[in-house]
């Protein structure tokens, strides 16, 4: 990619942004989010954000949600942990500050097309990007191509009933909060120092996200799956129990096709953000007109 191009990322604690210049992503940045401010007062906070990096001349703006969205019209849906950002025409209101083309997805969605894009997935045409961090996201490539689906809610399976609850509270953060009363890198590092109820804990984990990854096999067959957030820098302790309960799934000859990855980019998102809208519109609009 030549074009230099912005990538945002909007969470609820902090608003990351990066220019990819040359193929290269340069000049990260991020503002605190203001979660609980009016949706006028967040719209003006991110335009001044970006303002900070019109010196570079950017030809467009891609931008990964944590939440519903409508990437046909650019419209904000809902937004995690923000509550006025309901229904928000980000794009138009961008488009006309800005003048350039704006591109939105769901940021787990971003996750996906940038490991596809930049990351450990270059080569294969169907995977399925996991994120596991304060929650569980999930993006789809088919055929090379980022398939969002309705409202970009492709890839939800954080919501799938699992045991008593959902996968999300037994495959992110939430699971280790709640039953061992602790923060996954606080026991990532009595794990490491052989504490056993700590290694027991990672354990547990490994079988539940085993599980998750059984139910995309499932659904998609993809050729890999990537895991990212921030909880994948943990996989050392979890993947033995993760791959043994991968292989009860019972078709065979799909499981040993598969390849399990570990993202190798620590801004993803920002690199998907960026990938929206050089892909934009063969690569993502097509697929979005047929949701």
């Amino acid at each position: 990619m030549e074009n230099v191009i912005l990538g945002i990322d909007i969470g609820g604690t902090s608003i990351k942004a990066g220019v990819l210049v040359a193929g290269h992503l340069q000049d990260i940045r991020s503002i605190p989010t203001p979660a609980q401010e009016s949706q006028d007062l967040i719209l003006e906070a991110l335009a001044t954000f970006i303002e900070s990096y019109l010196p570079y001349s950017f030809e467009g703006i891609g931008i990964g949600i944590p939440g519903l969205v409508d990437p046909k019209e650019g419209i904000v849906l809902g937004l995690a942990n923000i509550p006025s950002f309901q229904h928000v025409e980000l794009r138009k209101f961008l488009t006309a500050r800005f003048g350039k083309p704006v591109y939105i997805n769901n940021d787990a969605n971003c996750f996906a097309l940038g490991v596809h894009k930049f990351g450990v997935g270059k080569g294969f045409q169907n995977l399925v990007g996991i994120t596991l961090g304060t929650g569980v996201g999930g993006g789809i490539i088919i055929h090379g191509k980022l398939y969002s689906g309705v409202n970009s809610a492709a890839g939800e399976w954080c919501g799938a009933s699992y045991l008593d609850m959902t996968f999300e509270d037994y495959c992110s953060g939430k699971f280790f909060n709640r039953v061992y009363q602790s923060r996954p890198k606080a026991l990532a590092k009595l794990a490491q120092e052989g504490d056993l109820v700590a290694l027991q804990a990672f354990d547990e984990f490994g079988t539940h996200v085993g599980e998750l990854l059984k139910v995309i096999l499932f659904s998609l067959a993809p050729e890999a799956i990537v895991l990212g957030g921030s909880i994948r820098k943990t996989y050392p302790l979890f993947e033995k129990s993760m791959r043994a309960t991968l292989q009860t799934f019972p078709y065979t000859s799909v499981l040993a096709k598969l390849q399990v990855l570990v993202s190798d980019l620590d801004e993803t998102a920002i690199h998907g953000a960026v990938a929206l809208v050089d892909l934009q519109p063969e690569a993502v609009s097509a697929v979005m007109d047929k949701a």
